[in-house]
């Protein structure tokens, strides 16, 4: 059983992590079966009890490597140091679908996780029955990379991009103000999102309710249309390796993306900032974009529940939070305000405000080919509703 989750979309992809406890429970894991109910009953029921802090153990936690791993051997030996007789050991192997599964146990206290992260994190580890399973540590989203040489200030609404579009693009032949991939539904997701609309419900869990040819949806993927004034380009040539090609050459002052292109647009000597996406038009907080949010999971094969389930929560706290901040550079999850070092960090932390986690549910796997066209074709003149309309059936087809 692999233990780094990738929920991807096409750009970029979330990772979740395990936590075990002792052999048994590593090998049940790497074999890939389930549980039988009566050992997940048990797992289940032990998992409220005190802490064993008389027994010698160790936890074996799953996570990536280049940063996520030092973060864990540091949180470990914090935890020890408060927890002397259980150890925590750091692993690198690959997640498969833990929770349908049956291979992770649900949150002992939701309520103190709540506390603790972000809501749209929680949001993201709630599952179909209602239970909460697994513990957020970090966040991802985009907002806009913006190149200090060309951009004075960042436009904070849709008139003032189109504004600054028009005046940017007349001064500069050659140039656009602003460029963004198209026919991505992972960018052009914001767009859906107009008064409160959201993909699947609030929840992003109502399978018979995708909301994409709301009034609301319509009206922001009108205006998404209307971006084609500033940036007369078809769809095609706008996919996101020509859109990162133009921001990292100069030849863009702004594009959407994510912390993935830091290194990229920092090699390409670009001086750039990051800050949240502008408010669509009649709105006034920046649109809501995607997220992908990094768990730690509790398995249901573990020798002891409870540890883990401490270390896990432990995870969330503001001080380990800022630690992993410290350590990978990424976004903690945390409800608690993290400092960070690097202006673009900050920038994406104050996307985060404005997320929607994005939905897990099965019928998500048909939305992207059919919102990636209606997406293209809005874009390159299509008739907005009817496009929403035929994708909204699409996706609702079974």
């Amino acid at each position: 059983m692999a233990v780094h989750h990738s929920l991807r979309t096409p750009v970029v992809a979330s990772r979740r992590g395990v936590l075990a406890a002792g052999a048994t429970g590593a090998a049940a894991l790497l074999a890939g079966c389930g549980p039988s109910s009566e050992e997940a009953a048990k797992s289940a029921a032990a998992a409220g009890g005190e802490l064993d802090t008389s027994t010698k153990m160790k936890l074996k936690v799953w996570e990536s490597l280049l940063g996520p791993d030092e973060f864990i051997k540091k949180a470990g030996e914090k935890f020890t140091a408060e927890h002397p007789s259980i150890t925590i050991e750091f692993v690198n192997v690959e997640l498969g679908d833990l929770v349908s599964g049956g291979h992770v146990l649900g949150v002992t206290d939701a309520e103190a996780l709540k506390k603790n992260v972000i809501a749209s994190a929680v949001t993201a580890d709630t599952w179909t029955d209602g239970a909460v399973y697994g513990y957020p540590v970090a966040a991802e989203t985009y907002a806009i990379f913006y190149n200090k040489a060309l951009v004075q200030e960042v436009p904070k609404t849709f008139d003032d991009l189109m504004a600054f579009g028009q005046e940017f693009n007349a001064a500069n032949p050659g140039k656009y103000a602003f460029v963004m991939d198209a026919g991505n539904f992972y960018y052009t997701f914001p767009f859906m999102t107009k008064g409160g609309n959201r993909l699947f419900g609030s929840d992003g869990l109502d399978e018979k309710s995708p909301n994409l040819d709301t009034a609301e949806s319509v009206a922001g993927f009108t205006d998404f249309q209307k971006l084609r004034e500033i940036l007369p380009v078809a769809a095609a040539d706008l996919a996101t390796d020509a859109v990162d090609g133009l921001f990292a050459s100069g030849n863009a002052a702004m594009t959407l993306s994510g912390p993935w292109n830091v290194k990229n647009f920092t090699d390409k000597g670009i001086d750039f900032g990051v800050a949240p996406i502008f408010s669509l038009a009649g709105e006034s907080d920046p649109a809501t974009t995607l997220s992908g949010i990094r768990t730690m999971f509790v398995s249901a094969y573990s020798e002891h529940p409870n540890e883990a389930a401490a270390f896990a929560e432990f995870l969330t706290t503001p001080e380990i939070q800022q630690l992993r901040v410290d350590i990978t550079g990424m976004m903690g999850s945390s409800s608690s305000e993290l400092t960070y070092s690097d202006d673009s960090a900050t920038g994406f932390a104050s996307q985060m405000e404005h997320t929607f986690a994005m939905p897990k549910i099965a019928r998500m796997a048909k939305v992207w080919d059919a919102l990636n066209a209606a997406s293209a074709n809005i874009w390159n003149g299509a008739d907005v509703a009817a496009e929403l309309t035929a994708a909204q059936q699409a996706v609702l087809a079974d």
